[in-house]
């Protein structure tokens, strides 16, 4: 390793260390990260902004802004007393209501999107039951990682490897939802033993929720109309942006920037309501792993585990199941399927059938960010929305639960790769 390798992994390691034992906050400690390999030059500072995943962060930006002003119609309260009165009270219905909803809406808006939309609801159904909202929170993450996996709009990496394989939206639900599907109902079954079985609340706070009328939480009716039709187009032009040849960031920022205009909300308010940190965190990582892929770390790890497989496409569509999912845990699962990217294509190009490596990919990157706390964008922005609040997820508490059950993940993803794509 020449001397800016050791640099990039030096300072991509500190940087790690710094926010799993929470000696510094995750955002400063990624943006210092950021300034030391561009002050010691591992890599130009153009090289650094083109690693800066921008759409994600106009993502980001865009719906935070959006959320921040459709929620000022009241309509996060009446959703959950809605669903806190379907439940009866019940902690444990609303939790599976809420995981289900926020696994099918990740499916067809981005999870990021999701979390912003279902965090607020649950943070009212928390205060109106009086109990610990991070159960909620934490198996709301879960469940956004895996729905958005199941479409080619759910997460990012899905894009990618869409637009590189020639892959559709319909490919995405064939190959890639029945998985899902299977994989949600086992993590189901571990949040009712891990969460379910503990969760209760007294009568009175029963009594009370099922006699709230959710409609009088309805605060600006002209608002919340707006707000309905702005969802609806956003939810449409997520799935169409490929064909209207628009990044989603696009969509996001002008879906903000439309309901702020119509709905003469004050602009200084909605920002105000941006998680500033969160946007600050991801810029720094990407230009911290940037570092790590305009040195070849990340290059020679791929190419470390193509090489370990001897060419066997079964063999090496396992390896880069539990590959993808392992350094995606730990490493923004852009960057890595990026690298991927051209290293399958140039194995395509030779007349391997690559089919089993795309999907291997796309399941292992996507299911490996529920890894860590920092392993996909949704896991960041809700844990910020529950700090925010007074409830901090810290590293360590979701790494206990989180690391195993994405490894439970991964295995049922195994199997169903090695029945759907059986050894020649």
């Amino acid at each position: 390793m020449d001397v800016s390798q050791i640099v990039a992994i030096a300072v991509f390691v500190v940087v790690m260390v710094a926010i799993m034992t929470e000696k510094l906050h995750r955002s400063l400690a990624a943006i210092t990260g950021a300034m030391i390999v561009l002050a010691l030059h591992v890599m130009p500072f153009d090289a650094a902004m083109g690693h800066i995943d921008f759409n994600t962060l106009g993502v980001l930006l865009g719906m935070m802004l959006f959320v921040s002003v459709v929620k000022l119609s009241g309509v996060f309260e009446f959703l959950a007393i809605k669903s806190a009165r379907l439940a009866k009270g019940d902690p444990w219905k609303i939790m599976l209501l809420f995981v289900l909803l926020t696994a099918v809406l990740s499916a067809f808006l981005d999870n990021v999107t999701t979390v912003l939309l279902i965090g607020p609801m649950t943070l009212t159904v928390c205060k109106l039951l009086d109990v610990n909202p991070i159960p909620f929170f934490m198996t709301e993450i879960l469940a956004s990682n895996i729905g958005g996996t199941a479409t080619l709009i759910g997460d990012p990496p899905n894009i990618m490897i869409g637009s590189a394989a020639g892959y559709s939206f319909f490919d995405f639900i064939v190959y890639d939802a029945p998985a899902v599907v299977v994989i949600l109902i086992a993590v189901l079954f571990v949040f009712y033993l891990v969460y379910g079985r503990t969760m209760h609340v007294s009568e009175e706070h029963r009594r009370r929720v099922m006699e709230l009328d959710e409609r009088e939480q309805i605060k600006n009716p002209r608002l919340l109309k707006q707000s309905v039709i702005m969802t609806a187009l956003v939810v449409v032009g997520f799935m169409a942006h490929g064909a209207l040849g628009l990044e989603s960031c696009i969509i996001a920022l002008g879906a903000a920037g439309v309901i702020i205009l119509i709905s003469g909300e004050s602009i200084e308010e909605a920002l105000s309501n941006v998680e500033w940190t969160t946007l600050s965190f991801f810029a720094g990582l990407f230009v911290i792993v940037g570092a790590l892929v305009e040195t070849g770390v990340i290059g020679a790890l791929a190419n470390g585990l193509i090489d370990a497989t001897g060419g066997n496409v079964f063999v090496t569509m396992l390896v880069l199941l539990v590959g993808s999912a392992v350094i995606s845990s730990f490493l923004d699962n852009i960057p890595f399927v990026a690298t991927m990217i051209p290293i399958l294509l140039a194995m395509e190009s030779t007349g391997m059938d690559a089919t089993p490596l795309w999907w291997a990919v796309s399941l292992g990157a996507c299911l490996g960010g529920n890894g860590t706390l920092i392993g996909a964008s949704a896991n960041v922005v809700l844990s910020d929305i529950s700090k925010k609040h007074g409830y901090e997820i810290t590293f360590a508490k979701y790494l206990k639960t989180g690391f195993p059950i994405m490894l439970l993940t991964v295995l049922i993803a195994g199997v169903y790769l090695a029945i759907r794509f059986p050894p020649a």
